[in-house]
């Protein structure tokens, strides 16, 4: 896994990370986004005002493979030291240990940033996610039904967390 990295999201990058995004909303309930996204919404998406919150991608040599972010939970002080992460990668890319090594740059990064606890929202059905985010120390704290609706199916909803100290 040496040529692979975690940089930065720039602006360079966004067209790149829209592609991804927009395929799992076009072919997955992995988002509940249900039509692709402009560059502008994509890029409210993954820029943050406040620096502890912040997108990476995950690069093959130059090519984007996925990107990764830790965002605010909710715009309220008392949940300024959680921090909700989520993990996309270019269909391909998949099972090559790259939602970990997202995972734990991410965990670095909430950790050196003050972050005590990171959720992830998950759709019940992307066993996939589930699975990622289990191996990686997260544990389901909710499971909220029927909350979402796209291609014409109820799902539910998972949330996992991690408690970082």
């Amino acid at each position: 896994m040496a040529a692979y990295r975690l940089e930065n999201l720039a602006e360079a990058h966004l067209e790149a990370v829209r592609q991804i995004y927009n395929h799992y909303i076009l072919n997955s309930t992995a988002t509940f986004h249900a039509r692709p996204l402009t560059h502008e919404e994509m890029a409210e998406l993954v820029f943050f005002p406040d620096p502890r919150h912040r997108a990476f991608v995950i690069l093959d040599g130059e090519t984007v493979c996925g990107y990764a972010f830790i965002a605010r939970h909710k715009p309220r002080e008392a949940y300024d030291f959680t921090g909700e992460v989520s993990v996309y990668l270019k269909p391909g890319y998949e099972s090559k240990g790259l939602g970990s090594m997202a995972l734990r740059h991410l965990e670095e990064h909430a950790i050196a940033h003050g972050f005590h606890v990171l959720l992830a929202t998950i759709c019940g059905q992307n066993e996939a996610s589930l699975q990622l985010f289990a191996r990686n120390g997260f544990s389901q704290c909710a499971h909220f039904r029927e909350v979402g609706r796209k291609f014409g199916q109820w799902l539910d909803v998972i949330v996992c967390q991690k408690i970082l100290d």
